[in-house]
């Protein structure tokens, strides 16, 4: 049995929990770098794994449905236990406890359990018996479709990347859409430029927009009707309220295993947990200059789980992972991807192009370097990749 530097032999037994693109780029990296041992993949969904960021694109749009999104199934023998959730982790034992009572047992362990939509009231900020919809899952995107034949008014309570997407579906399947927050939309995820860019295309397409910097607190009338409540009085109600205020990490199933898992699971440059536990994607925490932090990103969860595959069969010898951020957003008629470090402050620099609805933009910040976008244009991550060095951006 061949052992490789990391430790791991072809007679040991990987369990990944967690199906989604993490969970299967693992297990596809593993297979692919020739791993030949036994490979057990668990996930608490029921479906196979999917292209998330087609939930709030062409899912709410009506032209995709679950065959379209659907990743490509694994080519490579692999254990798949879908629709069963890991319960608990017992490292002592080195086993995987399931739903029903099921044990496995593991040699090496990767967490890619992903995260869970985080509503109003796990900040407190809801009070007791106010309805909050939340998107994350396939389930979710389909319940929300059907909301939408009724062309609600639906309320939309944080206006990031997420808010701002499932505010622009909204408005083309008919309703009519007021967003809240505690700051103008996607400030905080993109710096000015790009967000003064989306947020005014909102406005024209017929989003009501309002914010403060206090806050805000779902409440609810008499009759059961929502409000948003501003930090300065001001309210909005709905008939429809949709929570987009981030995600948590999936790892309640953690709590007695003796990880730390507060904001998530801390991982090193090669994203391993301990000698035999790795972990990757929206559940990972990935070192930064201002301590662990987690990425929910497409990008991201691909870059960890090759970098934790990796990791697993070659120890240090294995590559650091260093990111190269990279996601795209479509609303409100517009098309934006971004490669590099965001938010991007200032004004940036046009590379190419004259407005986003006429042929589109290329723009890269000088003071930001790595960082570059395209608005409405169609172009090669390389290219963009390549445009987003310094000395390809001149002022």
């Amino acid at each position: 049995m061949a052992t490789r530097t990391g430790g791991v032999t072809d007679r040991d037994h990987v369990v990944v929990v967690g199906a989604s693109l993490a969970g299967t780029t693992f297990v596809d990296t593993l297979r692919r770098r020739g791993f030949g041992g036994r490979v057990t993949l668990v996930g608490a969904e029921p479906h196979a794994a999917y292209n998330r960021p087609a939930l709030s694109k062409g899912v709410l749009a009506g032209t995709d449905d679950l065959a379209d999104i659907t990743l490509p199934p694994l080519s490579c023998e692999v254990d798949e236990r879908i629709g069963t959730a890991a319960v608990a982790l017992d490292q002592d034992r080195r086993e995987i406890v399931l739903a029903g009572g099921d044990r496995i047992g593991y040699d090496r362990l990767a967490i890619t359990t992903g995260a869970r939509a985080r509503r109003l009231a796990d900040l407190g900020a809801a009070d007791p018996g106010v309805d909050e919809t939340t998107f994350r899952h396939l389930g979710d995107a389909l319940a929300l479709d059907r909301l939408l034949t009724a062309r609600p008014h639906v309320l939309v309570v944080g206006a990031g990347i997420l808010g701002m997407e499932l505010a622009s579906a909204c408005l083309d399947r008919g309703s009519t859409v007021t967003l809240v927050d505690r700051q103008p939309p996607l400030h905080a995820q993109l710096g000015p430029y790009l967000a003064d860019l989306l947020g005014a295309a909102a406005e024209r397409r017929g989003a009501r927009i309002a914010h403060d910097p206090g806050g805000v607190r779902l409440r609810a009338t008499a009759d059961g009707t929502p409000i948003a409540e501003l930090a300065d009085g001001r309210r909005f109600g709905g008939d429809l309220v949709l929570s987009a205020v981030g995600c948590l990490p999936e790892v309640e199933w953690l709590r007695s295993s003796g990880l730390s898992v507060e904001g998530g699971i801390a991982v090193d440059t090669r994203c391993r947990v301990s000698t035999t536990v790795v972990a990757a994607g929206d559940v990972a925490a990935f070192p930064t200059a201002r301590g662990p932090r987690r990425t929910p990103l497409w990008n991201a969860a691909l870059e960890q789980a090759r970098t934790a595959a990796a990791a697993l069969l070659d120890g240090d010898a294995a590559a650091p992972l260093v990111p190269d951020p990279l996601f795209w957003t479509e609303q409100f008629g517009l098309k934006v991807r971004v490669s590099g470090p965001m938010p991007a402050a200032g004004e940036p620099t046009v590379v190419e192009g004259d407005s986003p609805v006429d042929g589109g933009l290329l723009v890269g910040w000088p003071g930001e370097p790595g960082s570059a976008a395209a608005v409405n244009r169609r172009i090669p991550i390389t290219r963009l990749r390549a445009l987003a060095r310094p000395e390809n951006i001149t002022t």
